[in-house]
């Protein structure tokens, strides 16, 4: 089966971030990822890692001010400048931190821009990414999110990913399949990322409707894990859903699947 991560900012809410570590590993989990590490001292996290044996999994760039509603600011013309200093500050927490893949949030579409002036930043805007994370050994990932959700996102289908990816022309580049997402957006899951396996760098989960644990809703999640299997993947899962009571009463799925 493939190997599962604990997000940290969904799951284990119970406790306080520095706690859900501990949490993780006691249950079962081998990697962790989470939105952010950005409030702690990088070597506070280390410790906690360390201490859990934890694979530190993926997190993302610095996304603007998450509290007011900002998801993003790669594709802002105006935030160029905050874009790169938010990519030298993720480089130097996933040095410490071992982290070999990071995500970018290309965010929710600004007011006063034309079409192919947002394109045009956000493929700067990964174009530049890209070459600084190669540089320090570190994969970029880019994440298409469902509009439902959050209303106004930029990147939102496989299709544009793919066009975008195309014009940053970077093998540093890869996409974050989040199956929640484009089960919403497209469908066709098993087919598209058998498709475009060799650009999928990391994969997230979780139920539709209701974005809780597998076996909640409309996914066949038996069936993707094994083709997962089949089909070569060999990234993580991340598990990013909202547990429908506690995370601990919600980990039944997994040891309905054999992994744990």
């Amino acid at each position: 089966m493939p190997r599962f991560a604990a997000n940290l900012s969904m799951l284990f809410t119970e406790v306080d971030f520095l706690e859900r570590f501990d949490a993780a590993a006691a249950a079962g989990f081998s990697g962790v990822e989470y939105l952010f590490p950005y409030d702690f001292p990088a070597e506070v996290i280390k410790a906690r890692l360390e201490t859990n044996q934890l694979e530190q999994v993926l997190f993302n760039l610095p996304a603007g001010d998450w509290a007011k509603g900002e998801r993003g600011i790669a594709c802002h013309p105006d935030r160029v400048e905050e874009f790169r200093a938010g990519v030298d500050q993720a480089i130097a927490y996933a040095k410490v931190l071992g982290n070999t893949q990071i995500n970018c949030l290309a965010g929710i579409r600004p007011q006063g821009y034309d079409c192919a002036t947002i394109e045009q930043t956000f493929v700067d805007n990964l174009t530049f990414a890209a070459e600084q994370l190669q540089a320090a050994g570190i994969k970029l990932v880019m994440e298409m999110i469902n509009t439902r959700d959050i209303p106004g996102f930029y990147l939102n289908t496989t299709v544009q990913a793919l066009a975008i990816r195309d014009k940053v022309a970077s093998a540093n580049l890869f996409l974050q399949y989040d199956i929640y997402h484009m089960q919403i957006m497209e469908g066709d899951l098993a087919r598209t990322v058998e498709a475009n396996l060799a650009v999928i760098n990391h994969v997230q989960l979780a139920d539709n409707p209701g974005r809780n644990e597998p076996g909640t809703g409309e996914i066949n999640y038996r069936f993707l894990f094994e083709h997962l299997d089949r089909i070569g993947y060999q990234g993580w899962i991340g598990c990013e859903y909202k547990p429908a009571t506690t995370t601990a009463a919600g980990l039944g799925w997994m040891k309905a699947h054999n992994t744990i």
